[in-house]
């Protein structure tokens, strides 16, 4: 050891046993010393005998007393160790029925905890208004006259059905949607185009690692038939390398909704979304 870190020490040491023989504890001696290692602690006051107090007849029931005292604020037993300056085992038998003290949080650990509250308080605000938005929206919309569900079911099988193809010419009626809202509006609309219920044909399109039967069975439901009604479910192939987000109980497939002679309607959808585009040209 250098001769000045030797002095350092030793005048450390002074300090250390003068402070022991006025009665401080070891934890008042760290702090006051600020020293956060127990071997340098243990070095400063080696040799030097524990307070007076200690060695009274009743020194080891104050010591149990003091210990649970201190267990019961939250201390961890090696803080307790250098409060008291006893052994952990002591410690242990003196207060192992009492409950083990939560994890104290770092400033940094508290910081991000208030931070996440204020945002979860946030988000909490935030869908409200977002819920109070949607519900005054749904409120403005009231009852669909036959004009408005037709222009409806036009845009949503434009954007949403199968279309014809320059390269593939293919005049039907085909809706593959996931969203159950989407075929309720579908099969509302071709009620309103007067196609009889015999025409329609259905099927479900899912994984075949999904719950197939649930699937064709909450389907069925929905549009209020028997699943032996449906055609052939079609089973796409899985791949394992594939993260699929569209699992789990929600998760029903696609419903294909066919419309037998279906040519006509089809001419008429693809007229009318053209007539569509031509009113919209003529406001601009």
């Amino acid at each position: 050891m250098h001769d000045h870190t030797r002095a350092d020490f030793e005048s450390l040491r002074d300090q250390a046993v003068t402070l022991r023989r006025a009665g401080l504890s070891r934890r008042q001696i760290r702090d006051r010393l600020h020293i956060h290692n127990n071997d340098i602690l243990n070095r400063l006051l080696e040799g030097e005998p524990p307070p007076d107090w200690t060695r009274r007849p009743n020194a080891k029931d104050e010591l149990r007393a003091k210990a649970r005292e201190l267990r019961g604020r939250g201390m961890t037993y090696d803080e307790i160790q250098v409060e008291l300056g006893c052994s952990k085992s002591s410690i242990s038998l003196w207060v192992r029925d009492m409950p083990k003290p939560s994890p104290r949080r770092t400033r940094t650990e508290q910081a991000q905890l208030a931070a996440r509250k204020r945002w979860e308080h946030e988000l909490t605000i935030r869908d409200k208004e977002r819920q109070r938005t949607k519900a005054t929206a749904m409120g403005e919309i009231g009852t669909l006259s036959d004009r408005e569900l037709m222009l409806v079911g036009v845009g949503l099988y434009w954007s949403e059905g199968t279309k014809s193809k320059p390269h593939r010419t293919t005049e039907t009626i085909e809706f593959v949607n996931s969203d159950p809202t989407m075929i309720e509006i579908f099969l509302a609309w071709l009620k309103l185009m007067s196609v009889e219920p015999e025409r329609l044909r259905f099927h479900v399109m899912i994984h075949e690692s999904a719950d197939v039967a649930a699937a064709e069975h909450y389907w069925a439901d929905l549009v209020g038939l028997d699943v032996t009604d449906f055609g052939k479910t079609t089973l796409k192939k899985h791949n394992p390398k594939t993260v699929r987000k569209n699992v789990g109980e929600g998760y029903h497939g696609c419903l294909v909704v066919r419309v037998r002679r279906g040519a006509d309607l089809y001419r008429r959808v693809e007229g009318w979304w053209y007539g569509i585009v031509l009113g919209v040209r003529s406001t601009a």
